[in-house]
C-alpha cells in the first residue's frame, strides 16, 4: 500500500483510491490504529480490488472491517444495475442474511438470581441446538421444506411462532419479494432441511445481557429499554443453506463471466451483471437464504420465549425490538447528487442505517430512524444505535455491523487458555453454555476489536447514533 493511494479526507474519513485500477475512491472510517491494522491485515488490497468491479459507483469501509472472502468483511459496494453493474457472492458473504435480532424483556437484574440465570441458561442450551453440526427438531421433507421458505415468516405466522405485528419489526417483514426456489440446488435444500432454528457455530450466539447504560433516553423509550432491563440478543443467519448457494453461484460466476468480458484480480470476486440470467437467479436464490434467516432468528425466538416462560412464568414478557441483517444484497433506488440511480447494494459485514421518516421502517419507529445492532464480543459490551440522515447522504444508509476480528481463530487458539477464559469471563459475572471448548477460545474478547471504539467513530462522523449499551451476563454458542 503507497501512501499517495490512502488520503485523509475528514476526522475519521479517509479516502482509497489506485490510479489504472480503481473506478471509484473507497470512503474508509477509521482511526489511525485501524489504518495501521488494515495495512498489516491487506485488508485494503482487497478495497482496491473492489473498487475496480464493473459498474461500481460506491464502496464504504467501516471500522469494523478486517480480511475476507474477496470483499472485506465490514464494507459495501454499491453497482449500477443499470449500468452492467455487478453482483457478486463475495460482496455478501457465504453466510446469506447473516444477522441479528433483539429481544427485550419485563425482567429487570434485580429479579435475575444466580440460581435463575443459571437454570435460564441451562433451558436455552437445551432448547436452542447449537454447534456445526446442530440439527433441528422441525423435521421437513424437501417439498414442505421449500413451501416453507417461500412462505418465510409467514409460515412462522401459520404455525404460533410468530404474530402479525411482529413481522412489522423485522427488516422489509422478512420476506423477499423475488423468491425462486427453483433456483436452489438439491444440496442446498438438504443441507437447510433440517436446520430450521439452530443457531451454528463461529461467531454466531444467542445472548443475555443487561442495558448497561442510556445514552439517549427519547431514543430507548421508542425501543422499550430502559437500564438494567434484561435483553436477549440473536445472531446467526441461513447455515448450511446460505453457505451452499453461495458455493453453488461463485462457480457458476466464475464459469459465466468470460461472456460478460469481465476481468477481476482475484477470483474470489466471481460476478456477473445483476441484470443477466445468471444475476437474476444468484438473487432469486439468494433471497430464499434470506427468507431461511429471518424465519430460523423467529424460531429460535419461539425457542426462547418457552425457555423464559417456563423458568419465570407466564407473566414474563419477551418481545421483539427489531431484526436486522447484515450480510445480504438489495437492488434500491436512491436520489443522490440529484441523479436517480438503481443500485446493487452489497453489504458484507454491514448494517443498514435508514433515516427517520424512510418509507422502509416501521410505523413504530419512524420518528427515530432503524434501529441498528453492534455486538461487541462475549466478555465485554453490544451496542444499540439508530440510523441518520448522515448515513443515507453519505453512505447510502450504511453504518458497522459489529467489532471486528483482530486475530484469526488459529492465532488466538495458541494465545488463549479455555479455562483461563472461563474463570476470566466467570468473575466478570458471565456464564457460558457451548457446544465445543475450540469455539469458545475461537471467540475469546481478544480476538476482537473493542467494539465501543468502533460504534465511537460512526456515532462521531454521524453515519449513526449511539443509543444504548449491553453487558453481556450469560452466553450460548456453538
Amino acid at each position: 500500500m503507497k501512501i499517495q493511494e490512502l488520503e485523509k479526507v475528514g476526522e475519521y474519513i479517509y479516502k482509497v483510491y489506485k490510479e489504472g485500477i480503481s473506478n471509484v475512491p473507497a470512503l474508509v472510517f477509521a482511526n489511525e490504529k485501524i489504518i495501521d491494522f488494515l495495512i498489516s491485515d491487506q485488508s485494503l488490497n482487497q478495497v482496491i480490488n473492489v473498487t475496480s468491479l464493473k459498474g461500481v459507483v460506491y464502496v464504504f469501509i467501516m471500522p469494523d472491517v478486517h480480511w475476507g472472502y474477496g470483499f472485506p468483511i465490514g464494507s459495501v459496494a454499491c453497482t449500477d444495475y443499470d449500468e452492467g453493474g455487478v453482483i457478486s457472492p463475495g460482496g455478501i458473504g457465504f453466510d446469506i442474511n447473516c444477522g441479528v435480532r433483539l429481544l427485550k424483556t419485563n425482567i429487570s437484574l434485580k429479579n435475575l438470581t444466580d440460581n435463575l440465570k443459571e437454570k435460564l441458561l441451562d433451558k436455552l442450551f437445551e432448547y436452542v441446538p447449537s454447534g456445526v453440526a446442530s440439527e433441528s427438531d422441525i423435521k421437513l421433507s424437501k417439498a414442505e421444506f421449500k413451501k416453507v421458505i417461500e412462505k418465510g415468516l409467514n409460515w412462522a405466522v401459520e404455525n404460533g411462532m410468530a404474530s402479525e405485528n411482529e413481522i412489522e419489526l423485522v427488516e422489509d417483514r422478512g420476506v423477499k419479494d423475488n423468491v425462486d426456489i427453483s433456483n436452489v440446488s438439491s444440496e442446498a435444500i438438504d443441507r437447510g432441511k433440517c436446520q430450521l432454528g439452530t443457531l451454528g457455530s463461529g461467531n454466531h450466539f444467542l445472548e443475555l445481557q443487561v442495558v448497561d447504560n442510556i445514552y439517549n433516553d427519547k431514543v430507548s423509550k421508542v425501543l422499550g429499554l430502559y437500564k438494567d432491563q434484561l435483553v436477549v440478543m440473536i445472531h446467526c443467519g441461513s447455515r448450511g443453506f446460505g453457505h451452499q448457494i453461495a458455493t453453488d453461484y461463485i462457480n457458476l460466476m466464475l464459469k459465466s463471466m468470460d461472456k460478460y468480458n469481465i476481468k477481476i484480480p482475484d477470483k474470489q470476486l466471481a460476478c456477473v451483471p445483476a441484470s443477466s440470467p445468471e444475476g437474476q437467479k444468484y438473487i432469486t436464490a439468494m433471497n430464499t437464504a434470506a427468507n431461511f434467516a429471518h424465519l430460523n432468528r423467529q424460531i429460535i425466538t419461539h425457542k426462547v420465549r418457552k425457555a423464559f416462560t417456563e423458568v419465570f412464568g407466564k407473566t414474563v414478557s419477551v418481545d421483539l425490538v427489531y431484526d436486522i441483517s447484515h450480510n445480504m444484497a438489495t437492488i434500491e433506488n436512491y436520489v443522490l447528487n440529484g441523479k436517480k440511480v438503481k443500485l446493487v447494494m452489497h453489504r458484507k459485514g454491514a448494517t443498514r442505517a435508514l433515516p427517520p421518516f424512510h418509507n422502509s421502517l416501521p410505523d413504530k419507529y419512524k420518528t427515530i430512524g432503524q434501529p441498528v445492532f453492534i455486538p461487541g464480543d462475549m466478555g465485554r459490551y453490544s451496542f444499540v444505535l439508530v440510523g441518520t440522515q448522515k448515513a443515507y447522504d453519505l453512505t447510502c444508509s450504511h453504518t458497522c455491523h459489529g467489532a471486528g476480528r483482530t486475530k484469526s481463530r488459529n492465532q488466538i487458539k495458541k494465545e488463549i487458555d479455555y479455562t483461563d477464559l472461563i474463570k476470566i469471563l466467570k468473575d466478570k459475572g458471565i456464564s457460558i453454555r457451548a457446544s465445543s471448548k475450540a469455539t469458545v477460545v475461537e471467540e475469546a474478547p481478544e480476538a476482537y476489536k473493542d467494539a465501543s471504539i468502533v460504534v465511537d467513530i460512526v456515532d462521531k462522523v454521524g453515519i449513526s447514533s449511539i443509543v444504548a449499551r449491553l453487558r453481556p451476563i450469560g452466553v450460548v454458542k456453538g
